[in-house]
């Protein structure tokens, strides 16, 4: 049986309340910091993962939209040509060959072009020779223009060494009438697609494109041979077991990989390419992602080992002498375990119990000073995140001169909006980045439609009302921002299931859509556009009111007369209209009402 000491020396006392005192709080502190940054980071790293991929996949839909265009209209082109008949030896015709080397000519990343008739003669133009894994494909090709269907093959390597190109077959048939008469083919060199993955592959990022069956397309280096199997990556492995419209959606992922007999932690993203069931990668390991959050947790160690060793040492040199103000030494110590650093030992002694309380405040100071750095690196990487938010938001902006500043002006009224509406702290962040975000989607959309200045056409409305569906799409894989995907996918349903993407009614539409939606009319309405003279806010007040329970939810509506009224919302602008006379205010308004979103315009609306 152990006796305890009847009395337990102050030495360990001292001690063991210093060592409390400044590692606990230090180090739960420190955890919950880095925890925090951590996600921050994450979240930014998928972000820049996401926005890459997906424009590369974009820019290679587009190739291949054009490229058939332009195979069509070679098409075209012979058959007006030779008069519908390029039978026999008429397919040789010098101004058949003239059209083929022009084809050619006019894109600097075709390698070569042919023109077959339905007995698989014909002409060929371009900068390589065909050698037998190509003309296997040209077989393919052919097989598939004689049952009417166009054609995209695999990747091949053409040529040895510093002349070896990476490049692939799409091809397409000639109908005259209902009988098939040949075929056009053109091989695209893959260069501009291994230039773009260089340029891309910055740092410790590595950009690639793998097909349908997760074999390499293109990479921006020699580390893996076109070709090659690379579904030992999961993030490739998830693409190639994709089936049906899952695969058409892009993920961001974890996963690990053994390289040398070592699990390596890496941080994946892919975005498929439908039209060539391809899919862009990207992929750098977790260490080099979350390069600062683990430098961020070394200094903490090696800054807490001085306080720790300081604490020790004053336990050491002052324990014997301490004799009485201990229940004041043990008050203080409370409240620093409390997380409380701002308490001071007040006490008055010029022995080395003074001492103690004087090496006790400095210490406590230095912890306090050490948080309050946490705390603001904490918030500096908030605000690092918020402005990465910001400038998506604003290369949008800047995608469409039309409504430069727009984002911004959303997000302020959309705040002013939910803080009269009282809603907590994090329901009013949601709606900041939801705002910020809402209009992400129109990066997505051709620049003919996005900076038309004139009214648009029903398929370019349509088009343009995607923009909601494809920001959502984007953004969807990012966990952290899940409570934000309905702000960015509804903000233009309607109470009456009359809005879009959905058509949702009533009830069904969540708080923070119908907060964005109002926000978002009140910003277009009082804004000079090039198809609509900016309307003067009274006005525009009255125009949302009059639409209420049919497109806006009242309440907010309500938050938003209130805000104005009280001068809570302003604008940072001159108005450029003036408002709606008394006498033709309530046809003014009806006439407006029709007219609504005036942001999304057609030569209908």
């Amino acid at each position: 049986m152990t006796i305890l000491p009847a009395r337990i020396r102050i030495l360990y006392l001292i001690m063991g309340v210093l060592l409390l005192v400044s590692v606990v709080p230090m180090y739960f502190f420190t955890v919950r910091v880095v925890a925090f940054n951590r996600d921050r980071l994450k979240v930014n790293e998928m972000l820049t993962q996401n926005t890459i991929t997906h424009s590369l996949s974009e820019d290679l839909s587009q190739r291949q939209v054009t490229l058939r265009m332009m195979l069509e209209n070679l098409g075209s082109a012979v058959q007006v040509a030779s008069g519908g008949n390029f039978t026999g030896d008429n397919v040789a015709a010098p101004e058949l060959r003239a059209l083929l080397e022009k084809f050619v000519g006019s894109n600097s990343d075709l390698a070569y072009a042919t023109l077959l008739n339905s007995d698989a003669k014909g002409i060929s133009a371009g900068k390589i020779n065909p050698d037998v894994f190509l003309q296997r494909e040209l077989e393919h090709a052919f097989g598939a223009a004689r049952d009417g269907r166009a054609y995209s093959g695999q990747p091949l390597m053409i040529g040895n060494g510093k002349d070896s190109h990476t490049v692939v077959l799409v091809s397409h048939p000639l109908i005259a009438g209902d009988r098939f008469v040949g075929m056009v083919g053109g091989v695209l060199d893959l260069q501009f697609l291994i230039d773009r993955l260089k340029f891309l592959s910055q740092g410790f990022l590595k950009v690639y494109v793998v097909d349908q069956h997760g074999r390499l397309v293109a990479g921006a280096n020699q580390e893996f041979a076109v070709g090659q199997d690379m579904t030992r990556f999961e993030i490739v492995r998830n693409f190639a077991e994709q089936q049906g419209r899952a695969r058409l959606v892009a993920a961001t992922t974890e996963f690990s990989v053994r390289t040398n007999n070592t699990q390596v932690d890496m941080l994946g993203t892919y975005s498929p390419v439908p039209s060539l069931e391809w899919a862009v990668i990207a992929q750098t390991e977790q260490q080099d992602a979350y390069d600062s959050v683990y430098r961020m947790q070394n200094y903490s160690f090696w800054l807490a080992v001085p306080f720790v060793f300081l604490s020790v040492l004053i336990s050491l040199l002052a324990a014997r002498k301490i004799t009485t103000p201990l229940q004041i030494l043990t008050e203080s110590s409370r409240a620093i375990a409390r997380g409380d650093f701002s308490q001071r030992v007040q006490l008055k002694s010029r022995t080395e119990i003074g001492e103690l309380a004087d090496t006790f405040n400095s210490m406590s100071g230095e912890l306090e000073r050490y948080v309050r750095d946490l705390k603001r690196a904490a918030e500096e990487n908030r605000e690092l995140f918020l402005n990465s938010i910001q400038m998506l938001a604003g290369a949008v902006d800047e995608k469409d001169p039309y409504t430069r500043g727009h984002s911004d002006r959303v997000t302020r009224y959309s705040i002013i909006l939910a803080t009269e509406m009282g809603l907590g702290d994090e329901e009013i962040e949601h709606v900041r980045i939801a705002a910020q975000l809402h209009d992400v989607g129109k990066i997505g959309i051709e620049d003919r439609i996005l900076k038309k200045p004139g009214a648009l056409t029903p398929e370019e409305y349509e088009v343009m009302k995607t923009h909601t569906s494809r920001g959502a799409n984007m953004l969807r894989p990012v966990v952290q921002l899940r409570e934000m995907i309905p702000g960015i996918e509804l903000h233009h349903e309607s109470l009456d299931g009359r809005g879009y993407p959905n058509g949702l009614q009533g009830g069904q539409i969540p708080l923070m859509p119908r907060i964005i939606a109002v926000a978002d009319t009140f910003d277009a309405m009082t804004t000079d556009r090039p198809y609509q003279v900016a309307r003067d806010p009274d006005y525009v007040v009255r125009i949302i009111n009059s639409l209420v329970d049919t497109r806006f939810d009242p309440r907010v509506v309500a938050a938003l007369t209130s805000v104005w009224e009280k001068g809570t919302l302003r604008l940072d602008r001159k108005e450029a209209a003036g408002s709606a006379s008394s006498a033709t205010a309530d046809t003014a308004i009806a006439a407006a009402a029709a007219t609504l979103p005036a942001e999304h315009r057609s030569e209908n609306a």
